[in-house]
């Protein structure tokens, strides 16, 4: 499916509808730094919900509106909710791994919002940056989305059997590199990244936070933006996707925190959706692989469908299919995690 332009007047309704939540969030809602409530979570997490919903129909207009199509138009709002249910999920499984480096750092929760605040404004330029890059590059080099289906497969599939039970922040080198060239002190002191003490700069414990925060979030980005490309290559749905997604990440954070160990098998649900996509992107080359092997180019049932699809004339099915995969994947995973008690973990015994 080729991409579509949108206006600049588009691209500047999302940033405004951005920068306003961000600045009613962090300026008005959470001036001040305090642990919200379990009610405030829930009511922020219906707002930001709702936002990615209501921006969801606000593609479906522009599309249908300019185009007069409004077949092209629901296909891209489904694209949108596709990418924005994966790259939610991708998300609070991110959420297990930032509530390890917060009891790791024993970071005061009444702080915790403010390290996600800013690590989200930080993901905001350097996810455009890695989108941008990565569409052009697949502009330019259609071969490269088969590479990042392989990778997708491979980590789907190790997804399977990794656990980030034995993640250690101290033990990362981002950890290791950042204490090394930047001073930093062993404490908190309020709320601040820096402080001066006997006129000399130094960042505090609570700035380490923020630096292991952001570049493991930059990891995440490395598996979730070409999950989405396995969806679009959109440059204007793969970007709003992903940064409403990121927007609730720090209010999900909260509504999740007491309840990580529920949703133990989310991450195999996440798995499986990784995997598949990375099928999805692989299956062209699978296609093509097989009419040239068997010199069949639609001269058989077969080879005709084969044809067909790789004229993109399947698209539509495709992507009902796809977001279908996600939420039932999701809906599962979460579902079985409520029924199906975890398994209990092996004591270790000890030598006398």
């Amino acid at each position: 499916m080729s991409t579509i332009e949108y206006p600049i007047w588009v691209w500047a309704t999302f940033f405004a509808v951005v920068i306003t939540a961000l600045v009613v969030d962090i300026g008005i809602v959470n001036r001040k730094a305090h642990a919200p409530t379990r009610k405030e979570t829930i009511g922020w997490s219906i707002v930001w919900v709702s936002l990615a919903l209501l921006f969801n129909g606000f593609v479906y207009w522009v599309v249908g509106r300019q185009f007069n199509d409004w077949t092209l138009a629901l296909g891209q709002a489904k694209l949108f909710l596709t990418g924005y249910l994966i790259e939610l999920s991708l998300s609070v499984d991110n959420l297990f791994v930032f509530l390890l480096i917060f009891t790791f750092f024993k970071v005061p929760k009444k702080y915790q919002h403010r390290v996600l605040f800013w690590g989200i404004m930080g993901a905001l330029g350097l996810r455009m940056i890695m989108i941008f890059a990565g569409a052009e590059l697949v502009e330019r080099f259609h071969w490269v989305i088969y590479i990042f289906g392989a990778f997708l497969l491979y980590t789907g599939l190790k997804m399977f059997q990794d656990s980030d039970e034995n993640f250690e922040p101290h033990e990362s080198w981002i950890v290791r590199f950042a204490t090394r060239y930047i001073r930093i002190s062993k404490h908190y002191d309020g709320d601040k990244f820096f402080v001066v003490n006997d006129g000399v700069r130094s960042g505090t414990l609570l700035l380490l936070v923020l630096i292991t925060v952001e570049f493991t979030d930059l990891v995440f980005a490395v598996d979730s933006i070409p999950a989405i490309f396995g969806i679009t290559t959109d440059r204007f749905i793969v970007y709003t996707s992903n940064i409403f997604a990121i927007l609730g990440l720090r209010t999900f954070f909260f509504l999740l925190a007491d309840m990580a160990e529920k949703f133990h098998y989310l991450k195999y649900g996440l798995a499986f959706i990784l995997s598949f996509i990375g099928v999805k992107m692989l299956l062209p080359l699978a296609a093509t692989g097989l009419i040239m092997a068997t010199g069949d180019a639609g001269g058989s049932a077969f080879g005709g469908l084969l044809d067909r699809y790789l004229r993109h004339e399947f698209d539509q099915l495709v992507i009902n299919i796809s977001l279908g995969v996600v939420v039932v994947a999701i809906l599962l995973s979460v579902i079985i995690s409520i029924m199906v008690a975890p398994k209990p973990k092996p004591e270790k015994v000890e030598d006398e």
